[in-house]
């Protein structure tokens, strides 16, 4: 197959994703509050030192009671206190003894069910009766049933989620080991952004890709350093001279292909920087540039150069970005695709394709719809997409075959 896609020299996507695993460095750990560890991932095993529940405990307001037997409708029982929540209980139960109680409040002594108030007619300030049958050990919440002392609460990789968050919390975990987030510095290149409508008249364009690439860290909770920089080989050299020494990794858009002003690898392999990769057989994104310089005191600045074409930069992020930065995080895996059904045939092209799509569910079966408006300088089709879609190189789909997807955010 003919045409710029079918260039030699160029490494497939997963050559290319295999790459960034094997020659990426974990960056250290440190150890931090829980509260401060959202969206990080663990570097080491958490134990419990505690059960949970802590004590045994009622899962309902109603009647802690003393029964040698199943409690039968129409039983009484003489009431002889009450137990809140958070207060300690002194009171010990005799057979035919009763005590009022409230969810999460401790079991006393003798408790050998629990009726829940739906079920407890109120004789007096003395006496209850039960109106239903009551098994033994109703309503009762073990001390360590969900979790007990030495269980393992969460793996070493564990991604800290709020949820996951919220589970440690209540086993009393208050600090945590994680990977340190990557440093990250992005570098916006070229003259011809727009600052303003009237710079239109100049021939120049809006920027969408400083804040497409801030945005898309937001949601991960991470901020990032933006630097625009003039198609010049001195201000390029200038700036990631500078930035290459205290950031983990410099993110570029822009200035990697083979044009008169593409300095970004040039300078980077001046500058000391190992080429890792250069040109990727896919579409957006063929010329993506990927190095990494090692520093004298053996830490590693590592340099993702994106085509500067937005949608290239999209998939770019999606993708690569990613997956480096879960590898500087310990976290040496491909990106999770998906599969579904294509909904339309699609033609063949030279270069595998990553397409936005619209993903939806029918029937049970996902199913994917690709959008209008696919080429790399078109942004528009991302008020629907919720989904990139790999697209083989050379292969002719029809409708209703099985292809495979990353869902965007």
């Amino acid at each position: 197959m003919s045409g710029c896609g079918a260039e030699s020299g160029l490494i497939s996507v997963d050559q290319a994703l295999d790459l960034i695993l094997e020659r990426t460095q974990a960056l250290v750990i440190e150890q931090l509050e829980l509260n401060q560890a959202l969206n990080r991932y663990l570097a080491e095993d958490v134990y419990s030192s505690i059960n949970l529940p802590l004590f045994s405990q009622s899962a309902v307001d109603g009647y802690a009671i003393c029964s040698q037997s199943p409690v039968e409708a129409t039983s009484r029982f003489d009431l002889i206190g009450e137990i809140r929540a958070g207060q300690q209980a002194e009171l010990e139960l005799q057979a035919g003894q009763a005590v009022r109680i409230f969810t999460g409040a401790k079991i006393p002594f003798g408790t050998t069910t629990v009726a829940r108030q739906e079920i407890v007619q109120v004789l007096d300030t003395s006496q209850i009766e039960i109106t239903e049958h009551l098994n033994t050990h109703a309503d009762i919440r073990d001390a360590g049933e969900e979790v007990s002392v030495g269980q393992l609460l969460a793996s070493s990789g564990q991604f800290l989620s709020v949820g996951a968050i919220a589970s440690l919390s209540m086993a009393g975990i208050q600090t945590v080991k994680v990977y340190q987030y990557p440093k990250v510095a992005v570098i916006v290149t070229g003259d011809e952004v727009a600052k303003s409508v009237e710079d239109f008249a100049a021939g120049k364009i809006f920027d969408a890709n400083a804040p497409m690439i801030q945005a898309w860290f937001q949601t991960l909770g991470q901020q990032v350093e933006i630097f625009h920089v003039a198609d010049t080989e001195d201000a390029v050299k200038a700036l990631i001279q500078e930035l290459s020494s205290s950031y983990d990794l410099i993110l570029t858009t822009g200035g990697v292909s083979v044009g008169d002003y593409d300095f970004i690898r040039p300078v980077a392999l001046a500058l000391g920087f190992e080429q890792i990769f250069w040109k990727v057989k896919q579409k957006p994104g063929k010329p993506m540039f990927f190095a990494d310089l090692q520093r004298h005191d053996h830490s590693h600045c590592y340099l993702l150069g994106l085509p500067g074409n937005p949608a290239a930069v999209y998939v770019g992020m999606q993708i690569y970005t990613s997956t480096l930065l879960n590898v500087l995080q310990g976290q040496k895996r491909h990106p999770q695709w998906f599969s579904a059904t294509l909904t339309h045939s699609i033609k063949a092209d030279a270069r595998e394709r990553f397409l936005r799509m619209s993903a939806r569910f029918d029937q049970s079966m996902l199913k994917v719809q690709s959008l209008s408006k696919q080429q790399s300088h078109m942004l528009s089709n991302l008020m629907q997409a919720n989904c990139l879609v790999r697209i083989p190189a050379g292969a002719v789909l029809s409708e209703g075959q099985i292809v495979h997807g990353l869902f965007i955010h």
